[in-house]
């Protein structure tokens, strides 16, 4: 295979279960949801299948259990032409499954979610022949000991390392000073610096040495710090949200795919908050991601 024909993901996978309800009930009520959705979830999982409908070719290395979710999250990944040899099945485990419910009169979701049951994937299962001839590494930091040294492996062989940081788990400073491009939620910026600056919050992670961080900020936004000194603030596009699950993750994919197509950094965001816009528009983060066709339009237009 061609050095940097491929991304190489390493993160979460997940089943998830997404409906809708009119608002969130009190402790001890029954609630009618409506619209369920069962699809494949994960943020590293799911900017990979964006990454794939837009032609990128993808290879993911994760953690499953030997159940049936595991079984359809495998396939759901399969059938998007995603190589997931890299995928681990641990016997006698569960995989990760997440419970959502939406609500768009206020455009919230609520994630109920539980990790895998077995070990995280370790170092010595990630395929480093394979790493090094990709184009870059995108993680999520949830198996933290094998995403470092995967991260370090990939720094070493001259790949970017694009990080999604959406709390701020034990290790993950250390990926971010791993990292070329850090782009974070709220929350982790939140918990960080304990309040909403999130310019602060990208001064602050730039330090730890990324060219790029960022932090997006759901209706109102992002807000991004190119090359340690250039802002770069958009609101978000205007869409009647239905369900905003996995918008974060499409940000990351859009982002991705303006960085391998040769876009600027600001084509590249722009690309990011304009697909996590397109997704909102339906209930789970895979329904609504827009088209190849649909992607290289908009850029068109900017």
């Amino acid at each position: 295979m061609e050095r940097g024909s491929e991304i190489f993901g390493l993160g979460q996978c997940s089943l998830d279960y997404i409906g809708q309800i009119d608002e969130f009930p009190p402790p001890d009520a029954k609630c009618e949801m409506t619209g369920l959705v069962i699809q494949g979830g994960g943020p590293v999982a799911t900017a990979l299948v964006a990454l794939a409908r837009w032609g990128k070719r993808c290879y993911f290395a994760g953690q499953v259990g030997d159940d049936q979710a595991g079984e359809m999250i495998l396939s759901s990944l399969n059938q998007e032409g995603i190589d997931t040899s890299g995928v681990v099945v641990r016997a006698e485990s569960f995989s990760q499954q997440a419970f959502i419910v939406a609500e768009p009169q206020t455009a919230r979701r609520t994630i109920f979610w539980q990790r895998p049951t077995g070990s995280p994937l370790k170092p010595d299962e990630i395929d480093l022949a394979r790493l090094r001839q990709a184009s870059l590494i995108h993680t999520d930091g949830l198996a933290i000991e094998a995403a470092l040294y995967a991260c370090r492996k990939a720094r070493d062989a001259g790949l970017a390392v694009v990080l999604d940081g959406g709390s701020l788990r034990p290790g993950m400073l250390d990926l971010v000073r791993l990292s070329d491009y850090c782009i974070v939620s709220e929350v982790f910026a939140r918990q960080l610096i304990g309040s909403d600056d999130s310019r602060d919050a990208c001064r602050i992670l730039r330090d730890l040495g990324p060219r790029l961080t960022a932090v997006t900020m759901g209706e109102r936004g992002y807000l991004a710090l190119r090359e340690g000194k250039e802002f770069i603030t958009r609101p978000a596009y205007p869409v009647a949200a239905l369900d905003t699950t996995g918008c974060g993750d499409v940000f990351h994919a859009g982002f991705i795919f303006g960085l391998t197509s040769g876009w600027t950094i600001a084509e590249s965001l722009d690309l990011g908050a304009w697909a996590a816009a397109q997704v909102s528009l339906a209930l789970g983060g895979r329904t609504k991601i827009p088209s190849r066709a649909e992607v290289l339009g908009h850029h068109l237009l900017l």
